[in-house]
């Protein structure tokens, strides 16, 4: 089946608004943040945890997949949902933005990209097709068309040729699709260039995906660019359709992006600085491993009802984290994914009650990211 999406509610003051997205593996509420299961594990977390904190729809890394432990190997055990133990909804992403990050160790040619593992350095090559049957072998609910990610900064010569190939690779794409209950959404490029962006998503529109995501922001722009882009970006796409903004995990960004009219978001931001021993608060970035933090026995958010903040105190967990103790990381981690999943929830309450906008300008009153 293909994904059903409905618009329940719009926001009065914003674009921001609410539905509700049907899979093979069950409904979401929308706008929804995906935690990062890139190699069939959201780090740290077995998927009853990821589940408990709120966590409904989960993406996980294509590219990775295929290098380790491989796609016809998770194809025999019965799809990745089997394989990891994880009965809700999977996006895969293609492998796109991990095969061109590779840099020199990859090679863009028409047909697709050769490159090299960055494990044992052997090569192997993505087309349009490869990834899809790649992603079909996976067995996620939805799976995302191979395109080609534009570098922040990059001229505008560059950003065009890139989305000439990522339309041309979009419809070899759906071309390629045999799985009919598998749903494969367009990735709309164009840079940092207005007209770019526009051009991209009318031909993408064209050729009619059931979703669309924007790609090539988060790479390094600033984010009053980045904002800009979704300011003329998000219109353009049909308003029957999901808006998955790839890559952007930071609550004043879901924040933003909610405003600006996005459905879906996913990044490796919650779970990678909480293994740094970093993590988000009311007031913003509580960096715990810190030396002031020793002697504080009190939560790591006084306003949070997290498993770790219901049962921690910031100086043990920063205890454990110098300690090189594994159960310091995963305190971090489970306390980072309730928060940014709470958060959604406030969010789409918001919606609901017709209060976003309030809801968004006291939370950023308060909340410092930087």
């Amino acid at each position: 089946m293909v994904i059903a999406f409905k618009e329940l509610q719009k926001d009065p003051k914003t674009r921001a608004r609410l539905g509700e997205m049907v899979t093979p593996h069950g409904k979401v509420e929308t706008p929804i943040f995906m935690p990062v299961g890139t190699q069939a594990t959201v780090k740290t977390m077995t998927p009853e945890e990821v589940r408990d904190v709120g966590g409904r729809l989960i993406l996980s890394n294509t590219y990775h997949l295929y290098l380790r432990p491989g796609h016809e190997l998770i194809r025999k055990a019965g799809g990745l949902h089997r394989f990891m133990n994880w009965d809700g909804p999977i996006l895969t992403d293609s492998g796109g933005f991990q095969v061109f990050s590779l840099g020199p160790l990859r090679k863009v040619e028409e047909d697709g990209v050769r490159f090299r593992s960055h494990i044992d350095g052997s090569e192997h090559f993505f087309s349009p097709e490869r990834a899809v049957e790649i992603q079909e072998a996976l067995g996620s609910d939805i799976a995302m068309a191979f395109d080609e990610c534009a570098p922040y900064p990059c001229t505008k010569e560059y950003a065009m040729q890139a989305l000439e190939r990522t339309t041309r690779w979009a419809r070899r794409c759906k071309e390629a699709q045999r799985r009919e209950e598998q749903t494969l959404f367009g990735i709309i490029q164009g840079g940092m260039h207005r007209d770019l962006r526009e051009l991209s998503a009318a031909q993408l529109i064209e050729i009619d995906f059931p979703g669309y995501a924007i790609g090539g922001l988060s790479v390094g722009e600033p984010k009053d660019i980045m904002y800009e882009m979704l300011d003329y970006t998000v219109p353009l796409i049909p308003g029957d359709k999901p808006r998955y903004l790839m890559g952007v995990g930071s609550p004043d960004c879901l924040l933003e992006g909610v405003a600006r009219g996005i459905d879906m978001f996913d990044c490796v931001l919650p779970t990678r600085i909480a293994r740094n021993g970093t993590v988000f608060t009311h007031t913003g970035k509580l960096v715990v491993r810190n030396a002031s933090h020793a002697q504080e026995f009190t939560p790591l958010d006084p306003e949070c009802d997290c498993y770790t903040c219901r049962n921690y105190t910031r100086a043990y967990i920063r205890h454990l984290i110098k300690a090189n103790e594994i159960l310091g990381i995963r305190l971090t981690t489970i306390h980072n994914l309730h928060f940014t999943l709470r958060l959604m929830d406030n969010i789409r309450r918001s919606i609901k009650e017709g209060t976003f906008w309030e809801y968004k300008e006291k939370f950023l009153s308060r909340f410092k990211m930087d």
